[in-house]
C-alpha cells in the first residue's frame, strides 16, 4: 500500500515536516510505501474555475505552469493521504489551500476519484487556530467521499522554531497514533476499496 504526505509548510525541516514523518514512520515500519511531497513555497496557483477538467476527464488539471499536476498523480495513486500544514492566521497555507482547492475538484470532476481512499490532516501550530486550519483539510477530504482514520486526539502539534513540535510529546504520540490507525484501517479495507459506492 501506498500513503504521500504532503507538507503545506515553505519552510524546509519544520515542524509540520517533523509531524509528518512522525505518521510516515508507522506506516513506513508497518510495511508501506510512503513518500514526503513538500507543496510549501512552490507557487502552486490556486484553482482558476476554469472547469476544463469537467470537459476533459482525463484526472488532470489543464493549468500545467506549476508541479500541481505531478502531485495530483501521487495523490490518485495513494491508498492514504496526509495533508500537512503550518496554521496561518488561523488557518491553512496558501500553498495548501491552491492544493486542496485544485485535487478537490479535479478529483470531483473525474467520477470522484478519491472515493473510498484515507484522509488525514496534521497541523503545526505556535498557540490557536489550528483546529480551523485542521477542519478545512477535512472538509475537502470529507466532500470527496474519503475515509477519515481517527487517532488519541486532533492530529495537532505545538511548536514556533523548528523543532519545537519535538518537545509535544503527546502531539508525537498522536502522530505514531495515527500512522498506526492509518494502517489497521488500511489493511482492513483494501480488499473491499474497489467496491466502494460511486453515487
Amino acid at each position: 500500500m501506498y500513503a504521500i504526505a504532503v507538507n503545506g509548510s515553505p519552510r524546509s525541516g519544520g515542524n509540520t515536516e517533523l509531524l509528518l514523518k512522525e505518521v510516515l514512520g508507522e506506516l513506513d515500519t508497518a510495511g508501506w510505501d510512503t513518500e514526503l511531497v513538500k507543496v510549501g513555497g512552490t507557487a502552486i496557483r490556486g484553482c482558476i474555475a476554469c472547469q476544463q477538467c469537467f470537459k476533459n476527464i482525463d484526472n488532470l488539471c489543464a493549468v500545467k505552469s506549476d508541479n500541481f499536476n505531478d502531485i495530483f498523480t501521487k495523490m490518485l495513486r495513494a491508498d492514504a493521504m496526509i495533508l500537512g500544514s503550518p496554521t496561518y492566521f488561523a488557518a491553512v497555507s496558501a500553498d495548501l489551500k491552491a492544493l486542496i482547492e485544485r485535487a478537490g475538484y479535479v478529483a470531483y470532476a473525474n467520477d470522484h476519484a478519491f472515493s473510498g481512499k484515507l484522509g488525514a490532516a496534521v497541523v503545526a501550530v505556535r498557540r490557536g487556530g489550528a483546529t480551523h486550519a485542521y477542519d478545512t483539510i477535512n472538509h475537502m477530504f470529507q466532500m470527496s467521499r474519503m475515509i477519515l482514520p481517527g487517532s488519541t486526539y486532533w492530529n495537532i502539534g505545538f511548536g514556533l522554531e523548528k523543532g519545537d513540535v519535538l518537545e509535544d510529546e503527546e502531539g508525537l504520540a498522536n502522530m505514531r497514533h495515527l500512522g498506526k490507525s492509518i494502517d489497521w484501517l488500511g489493511r482492513s479495507m483494501k480488499a473491499s476499496i474497489d467496491s466502494y459506492p460511486k453515487s
